[in-house]
């Protein structure tokens, strides 16, 4: 059965038992500014379980994509050399919000492993929670397991949180016994790291809210969370204890062997698993608008493509190989993700783009790294000022470094690279600070410097979840705004277009957990996207999450007339000359203004053809993409 059989098969079971199949969110999450990726099926369902979001059905099915690179969750250092971990994957999973709760979530499951799928009982283990007797009990009843296939733990393994406060319960946890040929242990067990017992399926039973002081209350309305990763599921159904030979990763695997001319199996092994795992990540994360950059999420997009350059090179490739591999990619999963296939010009561009730039770079970084190495004692670190310089002059990310490292038995001064990079951030503030901009700029660039850039969601919606991170009225920091107070405030991630290239900034409302805010303009100070508001009422701290939403009408406005300037940008040319060219802009809301260079003064004929120009464009009405 292929993977993709799999998925299907998954989502029609749940779909024939009443439940509704909810199409995969994006990895960017909107409405989790906790995260800085999607990285568990039940993300895009979190506001629904705290209540907060009421939906037109109490059951769903999805599956998710994930990705788990950056952060605490961070799989990125283990991918490609051991059987299990990824930095995207799938996750299946089953949802009850307040419908039904253990006895149906244990019987469903059951059901498709056993009877559906034909998994034998023998093969199949359960965890509980020590305390949860009647999960327990209901293993026993409805698989007929004995006691000694449902084994209880005590540790937080088998209670799962959404918080430090909040919806929380114990789980139960469904492993696959691979055999006595395999090394490794049952849950629990000193030597249950292995790979013979393998959890396929995690069934959340959420029953409490876990209160500020330590009490858990139970909830009018438990639920059900679920998790199945698909890759995991699949490896047993395909007779396989390695992710990597599931049909999915294998055509992605043989891809990347056929471009580069060597074995799929040989020597270059890690690094095709690598490719293989790396392709996807990439491949999803610009098909959700997520572009390669030096801060925040796309710093770690450039992580993650550079790391499974560095390999490309390591098979001896002269060339970008990357963006060759897409076309196998979307053949893959592009049935299942039709964004892949719409993103796939884009994909293969900005994979070639960045694989050219880097290999400029990449084999003079080289060099210098085995010449460092050359002068290490054996097991002995890199300095971290030699890491540091390898980041900041030839673009290699630290845990690059540290991968190139790995196989000849060195780590890294892990302290050593985090003081060279405070030293050069210090240099740069002092160097900026005597430029002789005002006050107010250096409290930007220290907050530029602490948070880096802020993240822009408005291209896919004009209304997220946000964490303040910093409060500024009157030029100086605060931690709190109250009703009546004009204040700036900056947040990890924003739909709010901050003012630039002409283009007025958003307004609209800041709804924080005690308090409203009126945005008055949205200012874009060295990156940052800063909202200018009025406290109408309550208040604001840092820390707070709140939900930014965009004032969408005078948003649909300013699109209008700013896609206008290019339409009379593109007429000024065609009319006077290809040597027209842009030198300033004003979008407003009511109006639009378009600078530009010519050497006299349009006729009213010249006027006239450009306006008709326009006009004929305008209506044709034809779908505009950014």
């Amino acid at each position: 059965m292929s993977a993709n059989e799999i998925r299907s098969q998954f989502l029609n079971f749940f779909a024939a038992q009443g439940h509704e199949i909810v199409p995969s969110s994006s990895l960017v999450p909107r409405d989790d500014p906790t995260l800085m990726f999607t990285n568990a099926g039940m993300v895009p369902f979190k506001n629904v379980f705290t209540g907060q979001e009421q939906r037109p059905y109490r059951t769903a099915a999805s599956a998710q994509k994930c990705v788990r690179a950056g952060g605490k969750h961070n799989d990125l250092d283990n991918v490609g050399y051991t059987a299990r971990h990824h930095t995207f994957f799938e996750m299946l999973g089953n949802f009850s919000f307040g419908d039904y709760f253990k006895e149906r979530a244990i019987e469903l499951a059951w059901r498709l492993l056993h009877r559906e799928w034909g998994l034998p009982a023998q093969r199949l283990i359960v965890t509980v929670f020590h305390e949860d007797d009647e999960a327990a009990a209901l293993w026993r009843r409805i698989a007929g397991l004995d006691e000694g296939r449902v084994l209880r733990i005590a540790t937080s393994d088998n209670f799962w949180s959404m918080g430090d406060t909040g919806p929380c319960g114990p789980c139960s946890e469904i492993f696959y016994d691979h055999g006595e040929g395999i090394a490794g242990g049952p849950p629990g067990a000193p030597d249950a790291d292995g790979d013979r017992f393998v959890e396929i399926w995690n069934l959340v039973f959420m029953q409490f809210d876990q209160k500020p002081d330590g009490a858990r209350v139970a909830l009018p309305r438990p639920s059900i969370d679920t998790g199945m990763g698909l890759e995991r599921i699949a490896a047993v159904l395909q007779g396989t204890h390695d992710n990597y030979a599931i049909d999915l990763l294998r055509h992605l695997i043989e891809a990347s062997a056929a471009a580069s001319g060597t074995d799929a199996d040989g020597p270059h092994r890690a690094s095709h698993r690598i490719i293989a795992d790396h392709l996807r990540a990439c491949g999803f994360l610009l098909a959700d608008g997520v572009m390669p950059s030096n801060e925040g999420r796309g710093y770690v997009l450039r992580r993650i493509m550079r790391r499974a350059m560095r390999h490309v090179h390591l098979l001896g490739v002269d060339e970008p190989m990357m963006h060759r591999l897409v076309p196998s990619l979307v053949a893959a999963m592009g049935g299942a993700y039709p964004e892949l296939g719409r993103a796939q010009a884009l994909i293969a561009e900005t994979l070639k783009q960045e694989e050219t730039r880097f290999r400029q770079t990449l084999a003079r970084g080289l060099k210098l790294l085995d010449e460092e190495v050359a002068r290490l004692r054996p097991g002995e670190a890199l300095p971290g000022a030699i890491a540091f310089r390898l980041y900041d002059t030839y673009g290699f990310p630290y845990d690059l470094t540290e991968d190139a490292l790995r196989a000849q038995g060195h780590g890294v001064d892990r302290a050593g690279f985090e003081a060279a990079m405070a030293a050069q951030r210090a240099e740069a503030r002092a160097a900026w600070v005597g430029s002789g901009d005002q006050a107010t700029d250096t409290l930007w660039f220290d907050l530029k410097q602490k948070h880096g850039a802020s993240e822009f969601l408005g291209y896919d919606t004009e209304r997220a979840q946000g964490t303040v991170l910093a409060l500024v009225r009157d030029g100086a920091s605060v931690d709190v705004a109250r009703a009546g107070d004009m204040v700036k405030v900056l947040a990890n991630q924003t739909p709010f277009y901050g003012e630039s290239g002409g283009q007025m900034g958003d307004t609209g409302l800041i709804l924080g957990p005690s308090g409203r805010l009126r945005v008055r303009d949205t200012l874009k100070p060295l990156g940052l996207i800063v909202h200018e508001a009025e406290v109408e009422s309550g208040s604001l701290k840092v820390g707070d999450i709140a939900t930014f939403a965009v004032d969408g009408a005078r948003r649909r406005q300013l699109r209008a007339n700013h896609s206008a300037t290019h339409l009379l940008h593109e007429a000024l040319r065609r009319v006077l000359g290809a040597h027209v060219t842009q030198k300033g802009s004003l979008v407003a809301p009511e109006r639009l203004r378009f600078d530009f260079a010519h050497m006299k003064a349009m006729t009213p004929d010249e006027i006239a053809a450009v306006e008709d120009m326009v006009n004929a464009m305008i209506w044709r009405n034809e779908a505009v993409e950014t």
